[in-house]
């Protein structure tokens, strides 16, 4: 059964479903949609739960044998598949078509995964899924609703924003709803009377490293090399995390090669612009970056990233900042990009 994530509430009051499968685009929602299954599949004794990711080189034996094992520790089972995308392989479909048919009362299978194309939405163990349980697709939020949604999330916490509050945090962070929720919580803590308006928005963008991180990708869109130095040096200066900058870079880069690749395919760039949720204030931001560097520079950026991803984590050893410095450069002009998996 497909049902929409504002039904769910509905629906757990009634059972649980022995299958939910949730997908989609917005990484938050389908994370908080978990959490209330989960919580729900808690209250009603199903208080073991077993992870497994499903990604390339995935044992899918793995998942049967769990299917198919009892618990040591709880008559009930929550079985957790997230599935990174792309085919299963006859062996995973097998698996799941072949469970949707014997649902076993002592297990709750939740699947969650990114976006699902049509292809895997019209194969046979996903329509068998949905049969059997309860599938929602959780699309990327309209930036029309990001105002309301925000709106909700505040009230929900206690807080009473101004509608000019709601549009300046909107606007700012452009529907990242993770930073939004974020932020959101970072108001909580920070006014407890409740009452936001403009100025307590305005305040917390001057006063949060995370603003920075987002002025920093800007002014490398924008090609401004001096302002990019002067950030990054500002924001190493004060103890910034890199991570937090990495966070920022990674969500415009990913969009960025979102964004070539629709075009490529044959998509209008104004179009593509518009499938990405890009606001109308920073349209003309991104078409200048993009008129400075081709679909295969904004790959060799995301690429460097992940490079700088292990570094911060000490998987590789190197310099961040040194490399987050060069990357910014790169992107606004100042250097050419290498492509290192080719070195």
């Amino acid at each position: 059964m497909k049902i929409k994530l504002g039904q769910l509430d509905t629906y757990l009051r009634r059972g649980l479903s022995p299958v939910y499968l949730l997908f989609g685009d917005e990484l938050l929602l389908i994370e908080e949609t978990a959490e209330l299954i989960r919580a729900q599949a808690s209250a009603q004794g199903f208080n073991e739960r077993e992870v497994m990711y499903a990604d390339k080189g995935f044992n899918w034996e793995q998942l049967q044998q769990a299917i198919e094992g009892f618990s040591l520790f709880s008559s009930r089972r929550l079985i957790e598949l997230r599935i990174s995308g792309g085919s299963l392989g006859e062996s995973g479909a097998k698996i799941l078509q072949d469970y949707a048919k014997n649902i076993r009362q002592d297990t709750l299978l939740l699947i969650i995964g990114n976006r699902f194309d049509r292809r895997l939405q019209e194969s046979k163990w996903f329509s068998a899924l949905e049969q059997a349980g309860v599938m929602i697709s959780i699309p990327k939020l309209d930036y029309e609703v990001l105002p309301q949604w925000i709106e909700n999330r505040m009230r929900t916490k206690g807080l009473r924003p101004t509608p000019e509050a709601i549009l300046a945090l909107a606007r700012r962070l452009e529907g990242n709803l993770l930073a939004c929720a974020q932020e959101i919580d970072n108001l909580v803590l920070l006014h407890p009377k409740g009452v936001i308006d403009i100025n307590i928005i305005e305040e917390a963008i001057a006063n949060n490293a995370r603003y920075d991180a987002f002025r920093l990708v800007e002014c490398a869109l924008a090609g401004k090399i001096v302002q990019v130095l002067q950030v990054l040096r500002g924001l190493r200066s004060e103890g910034v995390e890199p991570t937090i900058i990495l966070g920022a870079l990674a969500w415009e880069l990913r969009r960025l090669v979102r964004i070539t690749s629709a075009h490529a395919q044959g998509l209008s760039l104004d179009q593509a612009l518009r499938e990405q949720r890009v606001w109308e204030q920073h349209k003309s931001l991104i078409k200048q970056a993009l008129r400075r560097h081709c679909a295969r520079h904004w790959l060799i950026f995301l690429r460097q990233l992940s490079e700088i991803d292990y570094m911060i984590k000490g998987v590789t050893l190197g310099y961040p900042w040194e490399e987050l410095l060069q990357l910014c450069l790169m992107i606004a002009g100042a250097a050419v990009p290498l492509d290192r998996s080719k070195v």
